[in-house]
Parts: structure tokens; sequence; C-alpha cells
């Protein structure tokens, strides 16, 4: 089975920075695209930012120029960072990836959420 692991959130002031970290494990024969998205109490969840296996990325405009998304193939591991962070980062933040196990097709996959809260 495949499993998605974060790591990272946290309490941060404003202006301040975050890591987060997201490691596939398990029956993995290749990661497509993975990412991260958000949910705030009271609304939907949503996209924050993706990143194919070609390295192409994508980023919602609320976090652009404030937020980079990378990976690291060889630990099946993607990453964000965060800078500048704002009272409205606030949010659990999600990973998510496309996985095709071993003799298997691709799956949609998601971590368990990371609690990011900025508040001085």
């Amino acid at each position: 089975q495949v499993q998605l692991v974060e790591s990272g959130g946290g309490l941060v002031q404003p202006g301040g920075s975050l890591r987060l970290s997201c490691a596939a494990s398990g029956s993995i024969f290749s990661i497509d695209r993975m990412g991260w998205y958000r949910q705030a109490p009271g609304k939907q969840r949503e996209l924050v930012t993706t990143i194919t296996s070609g390295d192409s990325t994508k980023y919602a405009d609320s976090v652009k120029g404030r937020f980079t998304i990378s990976r690291d193939n060889a630990k099946n591991t993607v990453y964000l960072t965060m800078n500048s962070l704002k009272p409205e980062d606030t949010a659990v933040y999600y990973c998510n990836a496309i996985i095709s196990e071993k003799l298997g097709a691709p799956g949609n996959y998601w971590g368990q959420g990371t609690q990011v809260t900025v508040s001085s």
C-alpha cells in the first residue's frame, strides 16, 4: 500500500517561514504529479501548488512569489517552502500525489494533513 506522510507544520509569526515535507512510501513504481492543497476552517480545500515529474510547477495566485514547491525523486519526497507567511495562510495543508503502484493503474493519494497556523 502507498502512504503519504507529511511533516513540518506548526505555529509561526506573520512574516515567518516554514518548510513542509511529504514522503511517499510503499509499492511505488512511479510518481507523476505531486502537490499541496490546503483547507482553512469553514472553507473548501484549495490548490496551493503542484509539480510534475518533469519539474513543471503551478501556483495559486495567493502564494506566488512566497511559496516554492520542489521534489526529490530519489526520496519520493515533495517539499513546500513557505516564506512571508500571512495569517490567511492558516490552514491544514494536505499532500497529494498521483502514484502508480507496481503492476497497477495510477492512483490519487492524500496525506493526513498538517496544521499551519500563522499568528502573533
